[in-house]
């Protein structure tokens, strides 16, 4: 197996039933005097057009729900500053265009150095033979049948020459795809283009504050059950026209990402907060994060929290526990009630920041 196939990241967690009551009627009394979010669209001079203003203000982070993870708990009073967020992610149109005004070359695009390498891969792995360290990233590729869902690798792979140019690959193409997500850029990717543009990511309390639209505590972004009006209102992977992981000639239609906008917005205005495809915050990712934080705020709301100085995740078996990791939130296209379920505000995973892949992007925030 490639060093790279062994840098996929995807958290797998038991759950943990922490109670939370009190804070959640306190919660609800909160909501009912605060009244509905309305949506505030830059006029292109407070912010640049194509943003939201989130206004800030206290939320429960984190959920204690039967779905949750344990990273994501338990829920824990934070308090975030007003911001500007992207309504949608930024899209292969957005991206090319700082392409073509800088040169940028993105890291998918670059030889994988072995250095980055190493610290993502267990003690005493051998350094790869030259020809194998070649560019490309991780490609969704499904396989032909069902398979027991406890190894990623069976529907992943490192495929030479994707990019976000060629998000599936070589063969692949963005023509026609110029209002999806930009996919297969690094963490270090979305920064340069934060840096060029004059933004920046948001942080992980900025994202969940964000994402949950003033809906206190439910289960989705949208409210708290699956569906909404007999559909589920995100781009996600649907079990009903196919099993996971599944694409073959019986389970027809892409595998892959939806134009922006294509479902209805959160009360804040923002689209695909979920689902679609994995977006990369600022904070190093720790799978204790949330109860570090609860242990240290005494029931009082953080304030503006930037994240750990750190990374760990013992959950990761293909990776040192304190392998460098970057947090990613919302889900993607390919999560579905069968497996992942990321769909939701309060799921979070850690990432490795150097590995592009093919349904992770990004948004971007600004400050008032």
């Amino acid at each position: 197996m490639s060093p790279k196939r062994h840098r996929l990241v995807l958290l797998t967690v038991l759950g943990l039933s922490i109670a939370g009551g009190a804070a959640l009627i306190c919660a609800r009394e909160m909501n009912a005097s605060a009244g509905a979010p309305h949506v505030v669209l830059s006029n292109g001079v407070d912010a640049p057009r194509g943003m939201a203003l989130i206004p800030g203000g206290r939320f429960l982070m984190g959920s204690n729900h039967k779905l949750s993870q344990l990273n994501e708990r338990p829920i824990h009073w934070v308090r975030v500053s007003a911001f500007w967020m992207d309504v949608t992610h930024v899209t292969n149109d957005q991206f090319a265009q700082f392409v073509d005004a800088t040169g940028y070359v993105t890291t998918a695009e670059k030889k994988p150095d072995w250095e980055t390498l190493r610290v993502q891969l267990p003690p005493g792995t051998a350094k790869p033979d030259e020809t194998e360290l070649v560019a490309g990233a991780m490609v969704f590729v499904g396989t032909s049948g069902q398979v027991p869902l406890d190894d990623p690798a069976r529907w992943w792979a490192f495929v030479p020459g994707a990019d976000w140019r060629h998000p599936e690959g070589p063969a692949s193409t963005i023509k026609g795809r110029g209002d999806h997500p930009v996919v297969q850029v690094s963490y270090e990717d979305a920064v340069a283009y934060a840096h060029w543009i004059g933004k920046r990511l948001p942080t992980e309390a900025e994202w969940e504050f964000a994402a949950r639209g003033g809906l206190i505590q439910a289960t989705y972004a949208w409210g708290n059950a699956l569906m909404l009006n007999g559909k589920l209102p995100a781009s996600v992977w649907r079990v009903d026209e196919r099993p996971f992981p599944i694409v073959n000639a019986r389970a027809p239609g892409a595998v892959a990402t939806s134009p922006v906008g294509s479902f209805p917005s959160n009360p804040y205005g923002l689209f695909d907060v979920t689902g679609n495809a994995w977006q990369w915050v600022s904070d190093w990712y720790r799978s204790d994060y949330f109860q570090i934080e609860a242990g240290q705020s005494a029931g009082q709301p953080i304030v503006d929290p930037t994240g750990p100085a750190d990374s760990f995740d013992n959950s990761d078996d293909g990776a040192p526990v304190n392998a460098p990791k970057r947090v990613i939130r919302g889900g993607s296209f390919l999560c579905s009630e069968q497996y992942c379920q990321s769909y939701r505000p309060s799921a979070r995973r850690g990432a490795d920041p150097s590995s592009p892949m093919s349904h992770v992007g990004f948004r971007l925030v600004k400050d008032p």
